[in-house]
């Protein structure tokens, strides 16, 4: 439901703005309030309220105003302030009128033109300094957390499938006639020549970027050699995808990692698309041997590309629900998705990252087998139901991660692998499952032995401040003037 804010009408004019407007035509023609509502048949009172914002006019009322004051209709209802003073008056209302003064009990100041130019300006801008920084004390494990699961549900309510960024893979590969099948790195930089970018491989990239797109000049900057991606396509498609979605400079966590997901996702939707992932799952489930490598295999990306990519499809395509996980070497999750039932381990607030995983989930049991690149199957009896999980380790530069797809018993007769014997009971949240010790080996070290933690430093402390998390703007500004062609 969409609520009207305070300074915008039901038929949603600005009345801030076209109080200020009435305002600046009114003395430009040096009538007072008493003239204008003589001309108008009210009142010096009622025209007062209008001009200050805080009555909701009429059009018929409006008609009146614009005869009186010589002007079009239209010239009343445009929607820029007509001056600056205007602007920083109506920004100043605003936040007077707004959550963050009521919270503060800050006394309202009286905004007229008798309030000094050099004390409004001051006033504006201790405003905006008291916003921005509550902005970033919010920027918190506490708000990434809250961030995060927000998302999570929104993914599951759509079961993780975004038609509309499936639309944008659709278009951009039949505009450069890509034919199907997996995308080459050339067709990748085929996209982006498209889209009006050149591609610049440089060696001194901002150390806390995957990419730098310069917008003025159209180039994406990447880093020479081997940077330790897994895939070399990804992260310029992911860049190219956030021109492609027109994304701004975030306003929140949350809005970061809405960007993020939809990134990732249209750059997964450009490597799988889904005219030709649908056919082939669809395909594999007939015959039952629906398969993570397989989808891997036939797209040739990494396998936890091919993870995302088959919960994307899975339940809107082949009607089956699903999970997946990504867990650290740890025994934390670090990412997860699901739409089947099967309960995540979390904090008191619902929040999973950073939670520990039972011992006896795939996710964990495949870290302890010396083979790790065969696939490992196993069903798992949790609180929620049996389920049926596949589940790989992949290395990267912060140690090495599980990376996990499952199902519900009743779905896995579709999958290869359901023929594995592998089996394990979960009892957890109960603490006797896996996160006690033992009683003889807790009776034996509990009171002998001070294990030092080696936490992530992310823990803590605050998110970094900025408008890209973890990105430094400087270092990203200069190197930009480093590398921008000369006009």
């Amino acid at each position: 439901m969409t609520t009207t804010s305070p300074t915008t009408s039901s038929g949603g004019i600005d009345t801030l703005v076209l109080g200020r407007r009435i305002r600046h035509l009114r003395t430009a023609r040096n009538m007072t309030l008493d003239d204008l509502g003589a001309a108008i048949g009210r009142a010096a009172s009622q025209v007062s309220m209008l001009e200050n914002g805080h009555r909701e006019p009429k059009l018929s009322l409006l008609a009146l105003v614009a005869d009186a004051l010589e002007v079009p209709l239209a010239e009343l209802l445009r929607t820029d302030p007509p001056s600056r003073r205007a602007a920083m008056e109506i920004e100043l209302e605003r936040a007077q009128r707004g959550p963050l003064f009521a919270n503060l009990a800050v006394p309202p100041v009286k905004v007229g033109r008798s309030l000094p130019a050099d004390a409004l300006e001051a006033l504006v801008r201790l405003q905006n300094e008291v916003q921005r920084l509550l902005t970033e004390n919010a920027a918190t494990p506490e708000e990434a957390r809250r961030a995060n699961a927000e998302l999570r549900a929104r993914m599951r309510a759509q079961d993780n499938y975004f038609p509309e960024l499936e639309d944008h893979a659709r278009r951009l590969l039949t505009a450069i006639g890509h034919p199907g099948g997996p995308l080459s790195q050339r067709s990748t930089a085929d996209i982006a020549a498209h889209l009006g970018f050149s591609l610049h491989y440089v060696q001194d990239l901002p150390h806390s970027t995957r990419t730098v797109t310069d917008l003025a000049n159209g180039r994406i900057y990447l880093p020479q050699g081997n940077p330790g991606f897994s895939d070399g396509r990804s992260p310029l498609l992911q860049a190219i995808a956030s021109h492609v979605l027109g994304h701004a400079e975030p306003a929140d966590y949350g809005d970061f990692l809405r960007q993020r997901v939809e990134a990732n996702y249209l750059a997964a939707a450009l490597m799988i698309p889904e005219d030709g992932a649908a056919p082939f799952l669809q395909a594999a489930k007939n015959e039952r041997r629906l398969s993570v490598e397989d989808l891997r295999d036939a797209f040739a990306v990494p396998y936890e590309t091919a993870a995302h990519r088959f919960t994307n499809l899975a339940t809107r395509h082949l009607g089956i629900p699903v999970h997946f996980m990504k867990v650290h070497e740890g025994g934390t999750l670090h990412k997860a998705y699901e739409n089947d039932g099967v309960v995540f381990p979390s904090d008191p607030l619902g929040a999973i990252e950073g939670q520990p995983v039972c011992r006896q989930w795939t996710a964990r049991v495949v870290f302890t087998l010396a083979d790790r690149f065969t696939p490992y199957y196993q069903y798992t009896d949790t609180s929620s139901g049996t389920y049926w999980c596949t589940s790989r380790v992949q290395t990267s530069s912060q140690g090495a991660f599980s990376v996990s797809v499952g199902v519900p018993f009743a779905h896995v007769r579709w999958f290869r692998g359901r023929e594995t014997t592998e089996r394990s009971a979960s009892r957890c949240p109960e603490p006797t499952c896996c996160r006690e010790a033992p009683p003889e080996l807790a009776a034996r070290w509990a009171t002998q032995s001070w294990p030092s933690a080696r936490p992530h430093a992310s823990l803590l402390a605050a998110l970094p401040v900025g408008v890209f998390p973890g990105v430094d703007t400087t270092e990203v500004y200069r190197f930009l003037d480093r590398h921008a062609p000369e006009a």
